[in-house]
């Protein structure tokens, strides 16, 4: 499929370990964790969040990050990071460098728009965040950098004080580039984060041309979008349709949908995209993500036996647009159920005994004069 050369490069940054883990159960066992770390790990994502340097008292699920991270089996090619929300945590990750590294996104300031959420959240308020910008900038000149990234979230909105708009996000973000223009360091990225799921895909697609207009040397765009009210691989869509060739797209997503925060209102139905769905549609869009769909498939199902309960995506439910030898049998019986409906990927006993109308094989010239291209190529078109 060709690619349409007006698409962005995109960026998949596998947030199931964290963003997900965070809100299933602290009874999970870090060998079950290990086991679903190394089967993403081999799937070409490029990049994973393996969890959080943070209290257990506040976050349980993460109590046993140091375990994982010394036991699982780092792969070539993927960059492993993880959260670390005050200097103890970094501290902590630090004496995990390598496997982990530090986020590409670093160095940057970063505001939540939301006090309330903020507070809840990590026990400060909007004006702290605000107060650690000048260090930050003075680490950075220090350190040798010549770019950075600005950083807003909770941007569109939140459950406790309701819709934020684009002139409000566009002045916390004009703050943040002051500072670094005025210290000498070039800012060229921006990170946007949506954890209560306020995100419309017309007021993304304008808040990242209103970036574009106005910093046009910005050329890398980060979105952490959340999907409890199904918006977000809508509003991920427009954003591949604004961006262009020369700039890159980082979309936040996770494993099977899983994703929340204790202190947003929505828990587990707060979700992210499902990585596997995304990665699906940009195959189909002719966008290259190096990422073997399979595997991804497989990993999601994992997931949901590891957790405990069914997830959200869709293409490890009724797997992806098939094509050559991948065509369905044209005589298939009545397909009813989900696990029926996994034949796509464990074969006809998947639908073993399920009722067939058919007195006679269905046959097609059409069918016939497809070409045949093999499995496997479903993974990168």
């Amino acid at each position: 499929m060709t690619r349409r050369d007006s698409y962005p490069k995109v960026e998949i940054i596998e947030e199931g370990m964290r963003e997900g883990m965070q809100i299933e159960s602290a009874a999970i066992t870090v060998d079950a964790k290990i086991a679903l770390l190394d089967a993403l790990s081999v799937t070409g994502l490029k990049t994973i969040v393996v969890g959080s340097f943070v209290s257990p008292k506040w976050t349980p699920q993460m109590a046993n990050i140091d375990e994982l991270v010394d036991r699982f089996t780092p792969r070539d090619g993927v960059t492993y990071t993880a959260l670390a929300l005050n200097e103890r945590g970094r501290e902590r990750m630090s004496q995990y460098m390598p496997p982990l590294s530090e986020s590409k996104e670093f160095p940057r300031t970063f505001v939540h728009l939301c006090d309330v959420f903020v507070r809840r959240n990590t026990n400060r308020s909007q004006q702290d965040e605000i107060d650690l910008w000048p260090a930050v900038i003075e680490r950075t000149v220090a350190s040798g950098a010549r770019s950075a990234g600005i950083a807003i979230n909770a941007a569109w909105g939140s459950n406790w004080l309701g819709p934020f708009d684009e002139g409000y996000r566009m002045e916390m973000l004009e703050r943040q580039h002051e500072l670094w223009t005025a210290a000498g360091v070039k800012v060229d990225k921006v990170w946007i984060g949506d954890p209560m799921a306020w995100n419309v895909p017309d007021e993304v697609a304008s808040q990242l041309r209103a970036i574009q207009e106005r910093w046009p040397e910005i050329d890398r765009f980060h979105l952490h979008l959340h999907d409890a009210r199904g918006s977000a691989m809508l509003s991920a869509y427009e954003a591949l349709k604004v961006l262009n060739e020369d700039q890159t797209l980082v979309l936040d997503t996770s494993i099977g949908g899983m994703g929340g925060c204790p202190y947003g209102g929505h828990g587990r139905m707060t979700r992210m995209i499902p990585t596997e769905d995304l990665v699906d549609l940009l195959n189909e869009l002719g966008v290259p993500t190096g990422i073997d769909i399979d595997r991804l498939i497989e990993a999601a199902l994992l997931a949901e036996k590891v957790v405990g309960h069914s997830l959200w995506g869709h293409v490890s439910k009724a797997g992806p647009r098939p094509r050559g030898v991948a065509l369905f049998p044209m005589d298939l019986p009545f397909i009813e159920t989900e696990e029926q409906a996994q034949h796509f990927r464990v074969g006809p006993g998947a639908y073993e005994g399920a009722p067939s109308p058919w007195a006679q094989p269905i046959v097609s010239s059409a069918r016939t004069e497809l070409s045949v291209q093999s499995k496997g190529s479903r993974g990168e078109r």
